[in-house]
Parts: C-alpha cells; sequence; structure tokens
C-alpha cells in the first residue's frame, strides 16, 4: 500500500520513527483501521483526524515520537489511557506480543461509545480474542491498580498534573509518557519516589476527561 508506506518514510525521514520493532508495528497496523469513514480519504496525511464527542485519532508524527519515549517492548504490561480510537492500543499490542504470549496491554477510555469504537478496531487484529488488549470504561486519571503495577504508561490527552495513582501503579524502571501543559513528558521511576523527568516542546492533545467520582 504505497500510500501508508509512503506516510511510515516520511515519518522516518523527518527522525521521529527510529526504532525497528515500531517501525514494523506501523506497518503492520494499519491507520486506516482506526479513522472514521468521513475521514478514510485522509487516513495517510500526517494530521489528526476527529473521530466524534471532540477526541482525535493522533497526528502520525506524535504517535510516533510519543512511543518512541515510550520504548515499548516484547512481553511488558503497558497501560494506554485516552485510548480513543484504539490505534495506539493496537500498536502497542502488536509490540508487547512478538516472542512472547505475556505482553499485555490495557487500554482506558471515558467515552463509552469511543470505548466500543477502538474495541471494534483493534479486535480486527484479533488481540481482544487473544487476551492481549483489554477495553476499560473509566476515568483514565485513576491508572487501574487492579492489574498494576506496569511497565510502562501512556496517556494521549492533556493532563494539568501527572496522577499519584500512575506514579504508584508504574514499576520501578518504568516509564510514564503524558501531554503536560503544552508539552509532552517523560517520567522515569527510578525508585518509590523518585523519578527522572524530561520534556519536550510543540505537541497539542485534548484535554483528558475525567470524573472523579469513578472507582
Amino acid at each position: 500500500m504505497l500510500a501508508k508506506e509512503n506516510l511510515i518514510q516520511e515519518i522516518i525521514d523527518l527522525g521521529y520513527l527510529k526504532s525497528s520493532h515500531i517501525i514494523e508495528a506501523f506497518s503492520a497496523i494499519d491507520r486506516k483501521d482506526f479513522v472514521v469513514s468521513e475521514y478514510q480519504g485522509e487516513t495517510y496525511s500526517n494530521i489528526p483526524l476527529p473521530i466524534g464527542f471532540g477526541q482525535t485519532i493522533s497526528q502520525p508524527l506524535t504517535v510516533a515520537f510519543i512511543l518512541e519515549l515510550l520504548e515499548p517492548q516484547a512481553g511488558e504490561k503497558i497501560l494506554d489511557i485516552g485510548a480513543g480510537s484504539g490505534w495506539t492500543s493496537a500498536l502497542l499490542a502488536y509490540i508487547v506480543s512478538q516472542k512472547s504470549k505475556k505482553g499485555r496491554v490495557v487500554a482506558i477510555e471515558r467515552i463509552s461509545e469511543l470505548k466500543e469504537f477502538g474495541e471494534k478496531n483493534v479486535s480486527k487484529y484479533n488481540f481482544i480474542k487473544k487476551g492481549v488488549v483489554e477495553f476499560i470504561c473509566r476515568d483514565g486519571s485513576q491508572g487501574y491498580e487492579k492489574k498494576s503495577p506496569f511497565d510502562k504508561i501512556l496517556c494521549s490527552a492533556t493532563v494539568s498534573e501527572v496522577p499519584k495513582d500512575w506514579l504508584k501503579q508504574l514499576k520501578i524502571g518504568g516509564r510514564i509518557v503524558t501531554p503536560f501543559d503544552g508539552e509532552v513528558q517523560l517520567w522515569i521511576k527510578k525508585g518509590e519516589n523518585d523519578f527522572d523527568i524530561k520534556r519536550f516542546q510543540g505537541f497539542t492533545f485534548v484535554p483528558l476527561i475525567t470524573n472523579n467520582g469513578d472507582k
């Protein structure tokens, strides 16, 4: 599929897509399967696209950047917050399930209609049936203690502060990648209360929808 290959090559040439296993995931998981019907013609444009309810499927360049920061690996358990269309969940599922039957992705989506949309999209790759991906409809700011600790946590929506639940539910040595106030932040857990924080400017995301009443 020439258009998809051209998009991937463009992101590689721009220096945002670097790791061979992430490039392989971009090739194997077709963005077209996660774009709503009215925007199918723009699937392979390097732009974010609406998926309804004020949410978007992120720009491919941005997804490449945050996945490179996250450094997902085969066999890991990853929490994907703000799963939306399910594209990042499927990309992560492809990576964690390679050469391993133990890799898992827990996908959190607050909007029930989008949870169903994302779950349906990810099902096209049998990741739901195989138990690699589990979709949960809940407030992502609370993480998901039931399946913690996580090797990595990815959030695809802007937060006003990094939730303490995420910090608690992350393994030592693990990584959190999240948008924060007009930038992307990488948190690396060095100890129980010791984090190395790196900041990257120039990114825009929709806000994370939360509900403090959720448990």
